[in-house]
């Protein structure tokens, strides 16, 4: 079972299942990866200043459609709130929140595979990270018509045995086509900001379109960012923005990165964050150190109501027996570092693990303090090693596009910040990452 180049520049290094996958190529539609929100509804009240909505999409991505969201509306896109970003190319159902908009202009929304219902006042808007997880209907297409629906529950019984499956990062984190969200925030923490420019709106990939790739390569050549911005186009809105700026002044690379939106600024960092903890997660797994159990040193995050609180546990030789319980019962998961300036390693095993990752990369606590982008600084955390899925089932059937091919059918509930393309890598085993 290979490894994937583009999941080895992510730090995915390793499967967790030992069986062979099925094969197959996700998204042929995009109504193949249908993610419905579960949401937490704020309360109604009737004089509110937040207008809620459930936004179902086809095909955008988020940024994309807060934008044109608050272009048909005539707002700042400052006053529309999502609890969760979601995928592109997928059919998606997300509650989002409006400040002073009224019903009647939410109901007046007409954009293309947008429907927007349930619509409502509330004191209260939608908060980024307030929901309790996703459920997904996932169709993995052009499977090979002689395989076996053994194979297909060989690998459900093995991850159900394990409570659950390695809550990887995914590749959307870091970018489908161009994966190099991770690599930004990299040159950003070293303060190497014009390295982090060029990252974005230069470096050519070959997966992208031709057109584009060419464009890139030139301006990595030439630095010519007059050229770059006449001839990007439109659809690379935010390289242009920040070209715009370069035009203006070619040395000042910290006001082409504000140029960006504040939530993507912030993602370079998490992006970063997410690479450094798929590298330590992939690191245990090769060590064959259990992520469904803990050992001593281990960080134990405790769930509560189905939330993951804030107070951290580690694990002693004095209480391990009673940690793991809790775990066996799903009141809690072990957990590795998203560093930051603030952060604490485990101890033990895991804790060597964390430090040589950190060593390798080369960095300290304080890069993640960013005095001249404040608001991207992070103090870091922890997240879970296991992703818990709940009410995993499938169907296997003749695929309805390609009759000569099979159809596998997986419906799933995640906890939030868990990745569904990190459980369908475990069954798909693809060795072409257009296939996620």
């Amino acid at each position: 079972m290979k490894i994937l180049d583009v999941e080895k520049e992510i730090g995915i290094k390793t499967y967790f299942t030992p069986f062979e996958g099925t094969g197959g190529k996700l998204r042929s539609r995009p109504e193949d990866f249908f993610v419905e929100e579960i949401s937490i509804y704020p309360k109604e009240g009737k004089e509110g200043k937040f207008t809620i909505a459930e936004v179902e999409s086809i095909n955008w991505e988020n940024n994309h459609l807060i934008r044109e969201l608050s272009n048909y509306l005539h707002i700042s896109r400052k006053r529309i709130n999502f609890a969760g970003t979601k995928d592109k190319r997928a059919k998606t159902k997300q509650l989002m929140s409006f400040y002073k908009v009224p019903i009647e202009k939410i109901s007046s929304i007409n954009l293309k595979d947008v429907n927007i219902k349930n619509i409502y006042y509330s004191n209260h808007p939608v908060k980024i990270g307030n929901l309790i997880g996703n459920k997904f209907k996932i169709k993995v297409r052009n499977i090979d018509k002689d395989l076996k629906e053994e194979k297909i529950k060989k690998i459900i019984d093995f991850i159900t045995k394990n409570s659950g499956f390695p809550n990887f990062y995914g590749i959307q984190r870091f970018g489908m086509i161009r994966p190099i969200t991770h690599i930004v925030g990299k040159y950003i923490v070293k303060d190497d900001f014009e390295k982090a420019v060029m990252t974005y709106i230069a470096n050519p990939i070959k997966a992208e379109k031709k057109d584009n790739y060419l464009l890139r390569e030139k301006l990595e050549k030439t630095r010519d960012y007059k050229s770059a911005l006449k001839n990007y186009p439109n659809e690379l809105n935010y390289e242009k923005a920040m070209l715009n700026k370069l035009v203006i002044d070619p040395h000042d690379f910290i006001a082409a990165l504000k140029e960006l939106p504040k939530n993507l600024l912030t993602m370079f960092i998490y992006a970063y964050q997410s690479f450094l903890f798929n590298e330590i997660l992939s690191e245990r797994i090769k060590r064959k150190i259990p992520i469904n159990k803990a050992i001593y040193g281990d960080i134990i995050i405790p769930i509560r109501r189905g939330m993951f609180d804030s107070n951290t546990i580690f694990v002693k030789d004095s209480n391990i027996d009673k940690v793991n319980y809790q775990i066996s019962k799903g009141k809690a998961v072990v957990s590795g570092v998203l560093f930051g300036s603030d952060s604490i390693f485990s101890e033990g095993e895991m804790g060597k693990i964390e430090r040589e990752v950190i060593k390798k990369e080369g960095i300290d606590p304080r890069d993640f303090i960013i005095p001249d982008i404040p608001f991207i600084s992070s103090s870091g955390s922890r997240h879970p090693l296991l992703s818990y899925v709940k009410n995993l089932d499938f169907k296997f059937s003749l695929d309805d596009i390609n009759k000569d091919k099979k159809l596998l059918t997986l419906d799933f509930e995640l906890q939030k910040g868990s990745y569904a393309t990190s459980l369908l890598r475990e069954f798909i085993k693809s060795d072409d990452i257009r296939n996620y």
